[in-house]
């Protein structure tokens, strides 16, 4: 007499978390863009699994259906979850419904021992998954708040460099209309020069101004000497030579049209803060490679280059400041004056730092 015996059904509880629960919350973890926002998709994968532990109350098979691939993605959903989402109030509740549908995952053992010894595993892998992602939120948070104040310095930097700039070319304005009226009487030839020369600095005075958010000037800080920019910058890259005694001197060149151009008052502030902010860089990075410090202009841009003949080495800290926020204080700077900034190495093995500003103002002389 044959025996025929039949194995008892696969409850839909065991493979569900293996084949469809488990393989939708990972896909869930992408960054990728989805129709819906994150929050929504880990609520989905919440409730999902939520449903699936209930489910397992009421099949009566023995055994444990924990689907590990299922539990992994609600940990580092939950991770995510507190790293990235905002508002707060949004991040909480998606980081409850994760974690309950995390620790109901215990039910789907059905024994008492199994329940406990689940409940353990799964509440440690939640507190630490919990932690991670405290961490990670508050590591980002005090980045942001970094990279804030790097911008709000740099702001008011450009501020007090207006602020003197412009104060230099209202006076020369006053001057000019004083003189003025005072050859009125006797030179009348000679007043209709002198308005032209006073148009031209409030023109330029006012495109200076347009920029100008607020003024906050600090106790002894020395006011920008305003002047000739590639005076300021041959005295930058002289000091800078003079520093590094054992390396080749840094050059300065300048364009026919850069000789011959003049630039407002926040292009040249402007230039000198990315050329000494580069040199500075140099410095720190490689002391004693050979640097280029270049300036062009065309009737629409100024340009500045500062060229190093080797990139940075792997081991050396981020470019522009120890925190690696000098370069964003630099972009901030530049991108609110309407210009371009990029840094970083060439093709050819160099390190390079370019900066292109707008030129709101023509070339002329300057009416002082």
């Amino acid at each position: 007499m044959l025996l025929f015996v039949t194995e008892p059904p696969i409850a839909p509880t065991t493979w569900l978390p293996v084949f469809v629960t488990g393989p939708l919350a990972a896909l869930a973890l992408p960054s990728a863009r989805y129709p819906l926002p994150f929050p929504a998709r880990a609520l989905g994968v919440a409730a999902m699994s939520l449903t699936l532990s209930g489910l397992c109350l009421f099949v009566p098979v023995s055994g444990t259906d924990i689907g590990y691939l299922e539990a992994f993605a609600l940990l580092f959903l939950i991770i995510r979850a507190l790293a990235q989402v905002y508002p707060v109030r949004t991040m909480a509740w998606t980081v409850a419904a994760l974690a309950v549908s995390m620790l109901m995952q215990a039910l789907r053992t059905r024994t008492l021992d199994g329940f406990i010894a689940g409940s353990y595993m799964v509440t440690i892998m939640l507190s630490l998954g919990i932690a991670m992602g405290c961490v990670v939120r508050a590591t980002e948070a005090r980045r942001q708040r970094a990279v804030r104040d790097v911008r709000q310095a740099e702001r008011l930097a450009l501020a007090r460099d207006l602020h003197d700039l412009i104060a230099h070319h209202m006076t020369g304005i006053i001057v000019q209309a004083n003189a003025a009226r005072t050859i009125h009487a006797t030179a009348s030839e000679k007043v209709e020069p002198a308005l032209e020369a006073i148009v031209r600095s409030g023109t330029e005075t006012l495109e200076s101004m347009r920029r100008l958010v607020r003024v906050l000037r600090e106790d002894g800080h020395q006011a920008l000497r305003p002047g000739d920019l590639l005076a300021e910058l041959g005295e930058t890259v002289g000091e800078f030579s003079r520093h590094r005694p054992d390396a080749p001197a840094a050059r300065l060149e300048a364009s026919a049209a850069a000789r011959a151009s003049r630039f407002s008052p926040e292009a040249e502030a402007t230039v000198l803060r990315v050329v000494r902010e580069a040199l500075t860089n140099v410095m720190r990075h490689a002391p004693g490679e050979r640097v280029t410090v270049r300036l062009d202009a065309d009737p629409e841009w100024l340009r500045v280059t500062v060229t190093n003949s080797a990139r940075l080495r792997p081991t050396d800290p981020p470019a522009g400041g120890r925190g690696g926020f000098g370069l964003i204080g630099l972009r901030e700077r530049v991108e609110a004056l309407d210009g371009t900034f990029w840094a970083g190495a060439t093709g050819s093995g160099q390190w390079e730092v370019r900066t292109s500003l707008p030129r709101p103002v023509t070339d002329a002389g300057r009416a002082m």
